[in-house]
C-alpha cells in the first residue's frame, strides 16, 4: 500500500462523522466526542445502525458489480475507517491487480488506514487526506493520477458522503469527477433522504449539527440529478437495501432513510 506522508494533526475533541460511523458499525475506533454525538442522533433515530449496516453491504454489492463488469481502478472518496471488507479487499478477492484511491479529510482515517490495509500482491492501494470540496483540484493530483488511468473506465465511489458538505453545493463536487470519467465507467452513490421519516432525518440533522459536522439530507428527485447523464444501472435510486439485494430484505426497510444507485457514463 503507498500512502500520503503529509504530517497527521489529529483532533479528537470535535466528533467527525467517519467515527461516528465507525460507532454505528461496532468498531472502537471512535472517541468520547464521536460516541456522545453518535448516542445523540440514535435517540432520534435508533435506526441508524441499521441504515449503516445496510450502507456497507450496498457498497460490497456495488464493488462486486463494477469489478465484474471488468473495473479496474476505483476512487473511493469520503473513505472512512478501515472496518471488515473494504472496498480494495473485495475488489482484489475478484481481481488481484485492481487499484484503489481512498480519499478522506480525517487524519485518524489515515492513521489506521496506514496501519491495517494492505494491498494484494498484483493490486496497488493508496490513501490520501483531501477534501472531497476540492475535487476538480484531486482528479488532477499526481499522486492520484499514479494509480488512476482517467482515460480508461473507472469507479468513483462516493458512498454517503455529500451530505456532509452543506456549505457546497453537491453537484459543484461531483460534476468535475463525471467529467473527467472515461465512457464505460461507474458512478456508485449513496445519500440519505428526508423523503420519508422526515421528522426523525431532520432531528439527526440538527444532532450532527450541534456536533459541528453538518448534515443535509436531500430529496430522491435532488440526489438522481448527481449522475448527470450517466446511465442509471437497474433497479434506479432506490433504499439501499433493495438496490440488487443478495439476501432477505431487512424488515426494517421502510426505516431505510438512504438512497443508493450506481450510474454507467455512456
Amino acid at each position: 500500500m503507498q500512502e500520503d506522508a503529509a504530517p497527521l494533526e489529529l483532533n479528537v475533541d470535535v466528533a467527525h462523522p467517519a467515527r461516528m460511523y465507525d460507532y454505528y458499525l461496532g468498531g472502537k475506533d471512535n472517541f468520547t466526542a464521536d460516541r456522545e454525538a453518535a448516542e445523540a442522533a440514535l435517540q432520534s433515530a435508533p435506526e441508524i445502525r441499521s441504515i449503516a449496516r445496510q450502507n456497507r453491504a450496498f457498497l460490497r454489492r456495488a464493488v462486486r458489480h463494477v469489478v465484474g463488469q471488468g473495473i479496474r481502478q476505483i476512487l473511493d472518496l469520503g473513505a472512512g475507517l478501515p472496518t471488515q471488507h473494504n472496498v480494495h479487499q473485495i475488489a482484489q478477492e475478484i481481481a488481484p491487480d485492481t487499484r484503489v484511491v481512498y480519499v478522506d479529510n480525517d487524519p485518524i482515517v489515515l492513521v489506521h488506514a496506514r496501519a491495517l490495509l494492505t494491498g494484494s500482491a498484483d493490486g496497488d492501494t493508496r490513501v490520501l487526506q483531501a477534501d472531497v470540496r476540492d475535487s476538480a483540484e484531486l482528479v488532477h493530483r499526481e499522486d492520484v493520477r499514479e494509480l488512476i488511468d482517467f482515460s480508461k473506465p473507472m469507479a468513483t465511489m462516493l458512498v454517503s458522503v455529500l451530505q456532509f458538505v452543506p456549505d457546497k453545493d453537491p453537484e459543484e463536487i461531483v460534476a468535475p469527477i463525471r467529467e473527467v470519467m472515461a465512457p464505460g465507467s461507474y458512478l456508485v452513490l449513496a445519500h440519505p433522504t428526508h423523503d420519508f421519516r422526515t421528522d426523525e432525518v431532520l432531528k439527526v440533522a440538527s444532532t450532527y449539527g450541534q456536533a459541528k459536522a453538518p448534515a443535509v439530507p436531500r430529496g430522491k428527485a435532488e440526489i438522481e440529478a448527481l449522475f448527470g447523464d450517466f446511465e442509471l444501472l437497474e433497479p434506479g435510486l432506490v433504499q439501499s437495501p433493495l438496490w440488487r439485494p443478495d439476501g432477505p430484505l431487512p424488515e426494517d426497510l421502510d426505516r431505510i432513510w438512504m438512497y443508493a444507485g450506481v450510474g454507467r457514463k455512456r
